[in-house]
């Protein structure tokens, strides 16, 4: 009798595990963004890039609390960066200290439905490069004075702020139904040429749940993209033409302004 009993327990025990798993959501986040390139010409000013974005099978229950949460970043292309400061020596400003950090995000641009801090916890937060200051900024090559690293980390953040390089929009990720939202994107007008990186994370009660990934390409048109190419992939010919053309425009100003 206490046999049966047993196995009828372990029965049901197995039924309820069978009947959780079946109810446990499993969601799922879509992109797509408004297009996959943008075009840079002599007139640009900036853009906003629009980014769509979808639940699959979400609790609705959870969606009217407001408890999914969605993170979108735009990511430049990663390149070594150097950190110069400048103090006063003899009455003259001179580059006294620099320090060069492994290759970070040139640009970086954040929208969210919340403060991120509001949406997950600092480890996960890190742990994801999520959010300006968690970008991980390490030094390479000689460090020198390592108690020097903080100030360096501080004035390169501070300096991609100031340039409109690196940006958040803590709400601006809206929910256009239950299950649409849409998140703008700011490019600025200085935004760096080459392939950017578009990250989107769903959190749920705080917890992650799953990251999407596309990619969007920056490029120059027109007589941009000539001189743009001609500087990186010609540098010695374009450095003769630079001078040439100052010498041409020097002496057009010349004969121009000459009085007889």
């Amino acid at each position: 009798m206490r046999r049966s009993l047993t196995q009828v327990g372990a029965a049901l025990l197995f039924l309820l595990t069978m009947m959780s798993s079946a109810l446990a959501v499993d969601e799922r986040l879509d992109i797509g963004i408004s297009t996959n390139e943008i075009a840079i010409t002599a007139n640009f000013t900036g853009a906003d890039l629009t980014v769509f974005g979808a639940l699959d099978n979400a609790d609705r229950f959870l969606l009217e609390l407001g408890q999914y949460d969605i993170i979108v970043a735009l990511e430049g292309p990663a390149r070594e960066t150097v950190v110069r400061k400048k103090e006063r020596v003899f009455g003259i400003w001179i580059n006294r200290f620099s320090m060069r950090f492994e290759p970070v995000p040139v640009s970086y641009s954040l929208s969210s439905t919340l403060p991120i801090d509001r949406i997950a916890r600092e480890i996960e937060l890190s742990g994801r490069t999520i959010g300006i200051e968690h970008i991980h900024l390490l030094p390479s090559g000689r460090v020198g004075d390592g108690s020097r690293v903080p100030e360096f980390r501080e004035a390169l953040l501070r300096l991609k702020v100031d340039d409109g390089l690196y940006q958040s929009e803590p709400v601006g990720v809206e929910f256009v139904s239950s299950s649409l939202f849409r998140a703008t994107i700011r490019l600025p007008a200085n935004v760096p040429v080459g392939q950017h990186k578009l990250r989107a994370f769903l959190f749920k009660n705080n917890e992650f749940v799953m990251e999407r990934e596309l990619t969007l390409r920056v490029v120059k048109t027109g007589a941009e993209q000539f001189v743009y190419e001609l500087a990186h992939e010609q540098s010695f010919l374009y450095g003769i033409l630079a001078v040439l053309l100052a010498m041409f425009t020097g002496w057009a100003a010349s004969v121009m302004f000459r009085r007889d």
